[in-house]
C-alpha cells in the first residue's frame, strides 16, 4: 500500500490544506482531504477493468468550504437534523444555530465539515483530528474527534470515527460522500439498483424531522428490501418523496444491536457492473439521492453536478435523537469513547 501526501491548496484563512492518496497494488486508490476529513476521490475498476472516479467532488478545494451538499465530508458535531435547533441534556437547555429551514443541520454553518482538520499518516492508514471547543455551535463540552481511513487490497475503505468529551454532550458522526458507480459526471444514479437491509424507516414532517415511531417499508416506495432502481418510485405521490423532492430519509438497519458490524446497503450499476456494499456499527442509514445538487460548485468533471447525479448513504444514529428518548442515545459523557465504523466495499458484478 502506498500513501502519498501533497499540499492541495490554502484555506480561506491561508492555512495549507493537505490531500492524501492511498493506492493499492491494483492501482485502485482513494484521495482524502483535511477539509472536513473528506473523501475527495475513489477510483476503482468497472467490470471490464476500466478505472473511474466514482465519488463526486469539486475541482477547486476552496469549493468544499460552506458547500450545501457537504460533499464527501464528516459533518458534526451532529450529522443530520435537530428540530428547531433545540435540545435538553441533564435538565439544561441548549440552543443551536438554525441553518436548514426551522432546523439545525450537520452541526450548523460552521460544523466539522467546514473545518481544516489536523492529519497524519499512521500505521498504514490516514488519520484526521479535530478539536471542538466547548460552546462551539452551541454544543457543550470540549470534544476531540478522530476520523481514521484505511484502504485495502480488496478495494475496501474503512472509516473509524471516535470522539471523547470533557462534559456531557451529544454526537452523531458519519461520512457524506456521494457516489455514482458509472463515474462522477456520467449522468444520474436513477438507474442504479439499491438494496437496503431495512424493513422499517422513519417517517418525517415536511421539514424532514422524524415524527417519532418507525413505519414498515412494505407496500410503500420506501421498500428497498429487494433491489430496485432508485428512480423507479422516486416520483410517486408519497409524503416522504414530496417533502424531499426524492429520497432523504433514515432507514433502520435490521439485525441485533449486539452485532458488531451489520450489512446496511448495496448499490449496483448495471451499466458499469460496479457494486458498493456498506457495513456499519451504526443503527441507521440516511439515503439522500442528491435531490438538490443543481447549482453546486464546479465538479471534477468540469461542470456543476445536476440533481440526482450522486447518492449519499450516510450510516449514523437517527435524526433528532436528542429530542427522542426512545431512539438510540447520542449522549456522550466524560470517560466514555464514541466509536463507530463504516465500511465501503467496492466490487464488480459481471
Amino acid at each position: 500500500m502506498e500513501i502519498t501526501k501533497e499540499i492541495w491548496g490554502k484555506s480561506p484563512c491561508g492555512k495549507d490544506i493537505c490531500r492524501y492518496r492511498i493506492t493499492n497494488s491494483s492501482g485502485a486508490y482513494v484521495e482524502l482531504s483535511e477539509i472536513g476529513a473528506g473523501i475527495v476521490s475513489v477510483t476503482v475498476p468497472d467490470k471490464e477493468g476500466k478505472m473511474a472516479d466514482v465519488a463526486l467532488g469539486y475541482k477547486d478545494p476552496l469549493s468544499y468550504f460552506g458547500d450545501g451538499p457537504c460533499l464527501g465530508k464528516v459533518p458534526g458535531r451532529y450529522a443530520n437534523r435537530i428540530a428547531r435547533g433545540h435540545f435538553s441534556l441533564d435538565g439544561k437547555e441548549y440552543e443551536l444555530p438554525v441553518n436548514n429551514g426551522p432546523n439545525h443541520l450537520h452541526g450548523g454553518p460552521e460544523g466539522f465539515q467546514n473545518k481544516v482538520w489536523e492529519s497524519r499518516e499512521h500505521e498504514g492508514g490516514v488519520e484526521f483530528m479535530y478539536f471542538s471547543e466547548d460552546g462551539e455551535m452551541g454544543y457543550p463540552g470540549n470534544m476531540k474527534v478522530v476520523a481514521r481511513y484505511e484502504w485495502s487490497e480488496n478495494n475496501e475503505l474503512t472509516l473509524i470515527l471516535t470522539a471523547e468529551t470533557d462534559a456531557p454532550t451529544v454526537v452523531n458522526l458519519t461520512n457524506h460522500a456521494y457516489f455514482n458507480l458509472n463515474g462522477e459526471g456520467n449522468g444520474d444514479i436513477l438507474g442504479h439498483e439499491l438494496r437496503l437491509n431495512a424493513s422499517e424507516y422513519l417517517p418525517t414532517d415536511d421539514t424532514l424531522i422524524p415524527l417519532g415511531e418507525s413505519a414498515p417499508v412494505s407496500g410503500t416506495p420506501m421498500d428497498f428490501v429487494n433491489p430496485k432502481p432508485i428512480g423507479r418510485d422516486i416520483k410517486e405521490d408519497f409524503p416522504a418523496l414530496k417533502y424531499g423532492k426524492g429520497y432523504d430519509n433514515c432507514w433502520i438497519i435490521d439485525g441485533s444491536p449486539e452485532e458488531s458490524v451489520r450489512f446496511a446497503a448495496e448499490l449496483y450499476s448495471p451499466e458499469s457492473g460496479r457494486t458498493l456494499q456498506i457495513y456499519t456499527t451504526q443503527p441507521g442509514i440516511q439515503i439522500y439521492t442528491g435531490n438538490w445538487l443543481s447549482g453546486s460548485p464546479e465538479g471534477k468533471c468540469g461542470r456543476s453536478y445536476e440533481d440526482y447525479e450522486g447518492v449519499a448513504m450516510e450510516c449514523q444514529k437517527y435524526p433528532d435523537s436528542p429530542n427522542e428518548p426512545d431512539y438510540p442515545s447520542t449522549v456522550l459523557r466524560p470517560g466514555e469513547t464514541y466509536k463507530e465504523a463504516i465500511i465501503l466495499s467496492f466490487g464488480v458484478r459481471n
